[in-house]
């Protein structure tokens, strides 16, 4: 099955608490069907010391998953979130395009 949305794409949060934020995908959980973005629904951890990494312990914030069907793909060229086509070019390479304005993503 072809994702529409992969790792450094800019997306939009349509649902939840951090609705209409805009962050970058820091990873895709394809198994889950989860993306990790860049400072949408931070979590905090309570985290023990690890002297032989020399991590400190404490209170850690950090990025928790969420489902990919609540984020959409924010286009670069129109900046508008966007729905996601899939084409064929010329030379025989599956490209992804933005609905809204027809540009290759």
């Amino acid at each position: 099955m072809a994702r529409k949305i992969l790792q450094n794409d800019k997306v939009m949060v349509i649902t939840g608490k951090d609705k209409n934020k805009i962050g970058k995908v820091l990873k895709v959980l394809r198994k889950k069907d989860k993306v990790l973005v860049e400072g949408i629904n931070k979590v905090k951890r309570h985290v023990k010391p690890n002297p032989y990494r020399n991590e400190p312990g404490g209170i850690v914030e950090k990025e928790a998953p969420i489902h990919i069907s609540n984020v959409v793909l924010v286009c670069e060229s129109c900046s508008k979130p966007t729905r996601v086509g899939f084409r064929i070019t010329e030379d025989g390479k599956k490209v992804r395009y933005c609905k809204k304005c027809n540009e290759t993503i």
